[in-house]
């Protein structure tokens, strides 16, 4: 994702994924924010062959929360990273895989 590197760890924003997901091919994620004035949620998965896995471009008057499967490759880090205002906000989650779904 474009400028992530540059992305402030953020405790405001929220992960919900497993700890330990049995098939990597259908993993429940959800991403949340309290913070104002978000216009995107990008989810990537760090070791998957294409790392960014889905990106939602929201309306000024939606609520900042996204829920989606996602394929994972292997174990790996599932990442946030939102854009409120002119900045980024991120915060990640260790998802063991047991059985890759890439």
């Amino acid at each position: 994702l474009l400028g992530s590197d540059n992305a402030e760890t953020s405790d405001r924003v929220r992960i919900g994924a497993p700890d330990i997901a049995a098939d990597g091919a259908l993993v429940q994620v959800t991403v949340e924010t309290d913070l104002p004035g978000v216009t995107s949620i990008s989810i990537i998965a760090a070791d998957n062959p294409v790392p960014l896995v889905a990106s939602f471009e929201l309306a000024e008057s939606a609520v900042p929360f996204v829920a989606t499967r996602i394929k994972m490759a292997k174990t790996s880090d599932v990442i946030a990273v939102v854009r409120a205002g002119d900045k980024l906000y991120t915060t990640a989650q260790n998802v063991k895989v047991t059985v890759g779904g890439c």
